[in-house]
């Protein structure tokens, strides 16, 4: 933040020709946000941050070893969370040391951007202004979207809405485009859906086939060694499935897993906080006649109910939210 220069500034001052492209093309992609998407209209990502790293911070995931649920670390403010961000890479692989040796599964994860949900003014960062037109634009729909509404305690609830916002931005910022640049960006579109709906069948099938082996009768050791088969057939689908899709290399990382040792229960659940819920959201914003204002007010209406409630009445498709609105921190 204290780094972070105008954008208008900040393209003058650079010679990079792609930089300064990319400055200007996040600065109209930010001007839709609010005028095409109801999204905030402020001065986040209205300023550029050269952080001179890969990323801005690294996230820690954890679960236990055969479980699915992730764990939580709770904060004043925010609430509870089932990741801890880490500015440094070394505290967040102490971190994850520390809970793999009490046995849990752990995933450290490189994150691009992250939201402070208003209470500051988010700048542009160099871990992402070179993402391609889509990537972009997805990522400042997600990251603004968290400043509509927020829901203490409830990572799955608040990031699957982001998603979903994402998802519904980016169809509306492409339809908004020259003919010729809407077709380049819906064939693009097109196929890192279906790059990214072909991971999420993979993982949700893992899910599916884990979770029914930790709920089962079967002890500890038989568990693992079906653990094993889950997470080695997993590995092997992604291998056949890459065969005929190359574009699918961009989880090679995914699947390597932290440091080489694969794919394991956190990883899996980090991947489910960003899209288990995105299914209901997109259903009711259906719901609401695509009209994002009044969706918005619905999701936080949802967002003041107790989290048992308030994922009741998302599945519900006609159960109206009863709490009285309070609005995102």
């Amino acid at each position: 933040v204290a780094r972070a220069k105008p954008l208008a500034e900040a393209i003058d001052a650079t010679d990079d020709a792609r930089l300064k492209e990319r400055l200007e093309r996040a600065r109209a992609i930010r001007a839709f946000a609010s005028a095409g998407l109801a999204l905030p209209d402020n001065a986040s990502y209205t300023r550029y941050a050269d952080l001179g790293r890969p990323f801005v911070v690294w996230n820690v995931f954890a679960s236990p070893e055969l479980s699915l649920s992730a764990h939580e670390w709770c904060f004043p403010v925010a609430g509870c969370v089932n990741y801890r961000g880490y500015f440094r890479e070394d505290e967040a692989r102490g971190e994850a040391s520390r809970l793999a040796a009490q046995g849990y599964d752990v995933h450290v994860g490189g994150v691009p951007a992250y939201s402070t949900l208003g209470w500051f003014d988010d700048p542009l960062l160099s871990s992402f202004i070179r993402y391609p037109d889509l990537e972009l634009a997805r990522l400042i729909f997600h990251e603004l979207a968290h400043q509509v509404a927020y829901a203490k305690d409830d990572s799955t609830f608040n990031e699957s809405f982001a998603t979903a916002v994402e998802e519904a931005g980016l169809a509306r910022w492409i339809a908004s485009r020259p003919p010729a640049e809407a077709a380049r960006l819906s064939a693009e579109r097109d196929r890192s859906d279906r790059l990214r709906a072909e991971f999420r069948r993979m993982v949700a099938e893992t899910r599916a086939r884990l979770e029914r082996v930790y709920a089962s009768e079967a002890g500890d050791d038989a568990k693992r060694r079906e653990k094993a088969l889950a997470f080695e057939a997993m590995r092997d689908a992604y291998a056949r499935a890459k065969a005929g899709e190359p574009g699918l290399a961009g989880y090679d990382r995914w699947f390597a897993g932290d440091r080489g040792a694969g794919p394991n229960n956190a990883s899996l659940a980090s991947v489910g906080l960003y899209t288990e819920l995105v299914p209901a959201f997109r259903a009711l914003l259906a719901r609401e006649g695509g009209d994002l204002p009044r969706f918005y007010a619905r999701v936080r209406d949802l967002a003041a109910l107790p989290k048992d409630e308030r994922h009741a009445a998302l599945a519900a498709p006609a159960a109206p939210a009863t709490a009285a609105r309070t609005g995102a921190p």
